[in-house]
């Protein structure tokens, strides 16, 4: 007590410089440095989008001297985006809802070891992340069923993730085993446990896999180019290829689009972003 009222007493000038911690500042500036990195090429995109396209060429980096909606107007009605856009969400939304179901059915038993050979299993799952896809046989299997330029041969593509299951069952083995237990004392059975118990203490991990496997469809390009040859199945990545080679002079134009196409996952992301770095942290110790 008297050692702090002796300390302000002391005339500011007399008292001691703070040392400055180089540590932190160099921390600090080093983060500044890689957010630029990653947003620079963000905000080029915005900023290009809402220029004119003579006003693009007299000056590329420099700020819009009015907005623009027009490369939006272009890129929405002329380019068919709203049936790509369509395309690209419902081959996202099937194939994660169905990934994420049959997900939880195969991590859980594997989790709690009610299968033989379950570590066996989930060995085999984390060797398949570092194999290289299999497109040549993956390509025959889906000719020879039919199921070629076809939005149910296209959604099969995207059934099986292994990363999606690792996280899983690393993270439902945090859950205790005590309630399973409780629950078939209780007379709960095995469907209502998983989704009424199970579900909702994993919600974690279900948003880490449902952003990781939604962004992985969303995006896809060469899957999309191999297995669908018709205009009207192209998914928003398929469908700016298409945009470029017709508009592919007009960069504002070009850049607009980009724009839409990046903007649904990063508004997915937004909803689901609390939950994702405890799905990761938690599934990545738990083993």
């Amino acid at each position: 007590m008297n050692t702090t009222i002796e300390k302000d007493m002391i005339p500011a000038t007399h008292r001691a410089p703070r040392r400055i911690d180089w540590a932190k500042v160099g921390s600090y500036a080093f983060l500044v440095i890689i957010a630029l990195i990653y947003l620079g090429p963000l905000l080029m995109l915005v900023n290009t989008s809402f220029k004119s396209l003579g006003d693009f060429f007299r000056d590329p980096i420099g700020l819009p001297a009015t907005l623009s909606f027009e490369n939006f107007t272009t890129a929405w009605s002329q380019a068919n985006f709203p049936r790509y856009l369509v395309n690209s969400f419902l081959y996202t939304v099937i194939a994660t809802a169905i990934f994420v179901v049959t997900s939880l059915f195969v991590a859980f038993p594997v989790s709690r070891g009610y299968v033989r050979g379950g570590k066996i299993i989930l060995t085999l799952y984390v060797i398949a992340l570092f194999l290289p896809p299999a497109l040549i046989p993956q390509f025959q299997l889906i000719l020879n069923l039919g199921l070629y330029n076809s939005r149910i041969g296209y959604i099969l593509l995207f059934l099986v993730n292994p990363i999606g299951i690792i996280i899983l069952t690393n993270y439902m083995k945090s859950i205790p085993r005590e309630l399973d237990e409780s629950a078939a004392m209780d007379g709960c059975g095995y469907l209502r446990f998983l989704v009424q118990i199970v579900l909702p203490l994993i919600r974690p991990s279900v948003a880490t896999i449902i952003v990781l496997h939604a962004i992985g469809i969303w995006n896809e390009l060469i899957l999309a180019t191999i297995y669908l040859t018709s205009e009207w199945l192209y998914p928003v990545t398929r469908g700016l290829i298409v945009f470029e080679g017709v508009y592919g002079s007009n960069w504002p134009a070009l850049a607009a689009a980009v724009l839409m196409l990046t903007l649904p996952m990063v508004v997915l992301f937004i909803f689901l972003q609390r939950y994702i770095i405890a799905g990761l942290t938690e599934g990545s110790v738990k083993g």
